[in-house]
């Protein structure tokens, strides 16, 4: 009998119960070696949905964020995060930003949506962006507190609805569901070659061959995954979606330990028009406020 190309692979993964929850948090970890945990979810079975499982009964944050595993346990380890969400599936995925991981920024959903207009008129280049109902997260390349600072320091004001996450800090990525909603892309990844994405951050991407041990090579050396399926679930996910238009990741043969990276842009590119957005959006009578920094 003739096999069908695919075939046995929907199979397999439909007998291994694998969530889109889970087959996303082992795509940021085993082939962009980004930091991943559970976050602490939504508490069942108590007819309010938006209520966190953690003690706070008043967490702004419903489901968004570590608890037990704490943030420290971020890994990019297969076996971990396969473990993880084989026994919470629709555990929220909690990226630990900084150090050879992304930071972000994040900001009210209607700043955000405005400082995308913004970018998009001027012709910036932008990188992933999440969103929620009420707020959206820009994805950037890793930064040092102390660019963070001399960034802010050359502001009149920074308002306190603009956040920062970097080193020790943590966001949540898509599909995960929280209290505030299903978290969503509102700009795909566009996945480019590694020495694309090193630049644009102007260290090595993540993933990227330095010499140096990185735990989780599991996922790195598992070699070239052909699938029809694959393909498929990545470019309706959002997650295959390469520089240039086409979409789904390519391989190289022979290369499994330079597979395609996100492009993540400089914070010193950004930070300027998501500032006088964020600024605009908390205005006196606007709902918000303003920090001297």
């Amino acid at each position: 009998m003739r096999e069908i190309p695919g075939r046995r692979r929907k199979i397999s993964l439909r007998r291994a119960g694998r969530s889109a929850v889970q087959t996303a948090a082992l795509t940021y970890a085993t082939e962009w070696r980004w930091p991943v945990l559970p976050g602490v979810g939504l508490r069942p079975g108590t007819g309010r949905v938006h209520e966190c499982a953690c003690p706070d009964p008043g967490c702004v944050v419903p489901g968004a964020h570590p608890f037990d595993p704490g943030l420290l346990a971020a890994t990019t380890d297969a076996r971990m995060v396969r473990w993880w969400w084989t026994n919470r599936p629709e555990a929220p995925i909690v990226l630990a930003t900084g150090g050879r991981a992304p930071c972000a920024v994040s900001l009210p959903a209607v700043a955000g949506a405005r400082a995308l207009a913004a970018f998009d008129r001027a012709g910036v280049r932008l990188g992933p962006v999440v969103a929620t109902p009420s707020r959206w997260t820009l994805l950037v390349a890793p930064y040092s507190l102390e660019v963070l600072g001399e960034l802010l320091h050359r502001q009149d004001w920074v308002p306190e609805s603009l956040r920062f996450h970097g080193e020790g800090g943590y966001t949540v990525l898509p599909p995960s569901p929280t209290g505030a909603g299903r978290v969503r892309w509102e700009r795909a990844p566009q996945l480019v070659d590694p020495a694309e994405a090193a630049g644009a951050a102007g260290a090595p991407a993540a993933g990227q061959d330095t010499g140096a041990g990185t735990e989780g090579n599991e996922g790195a050396s598992a070699g070239a995954r052909p699938g029809v399926d694959r393909t498929r679930w990545l470019t309706r996910t959002g997650l295959g979606r390469r520089s240039g238009g086409s979409e789904g990741p390519s391989r190289a043969s022979g290369d499994s330990g330079r597979l395609p990276q996100p492009w993540l842009p400089d914070v010193t590119t950004i930070v300027d028009v998501l500032v006088e957005q964020a600024v605009r959006a908390g205005s006196p009578g606007g709902g918000g406020s303003r920090l001297a920094y």
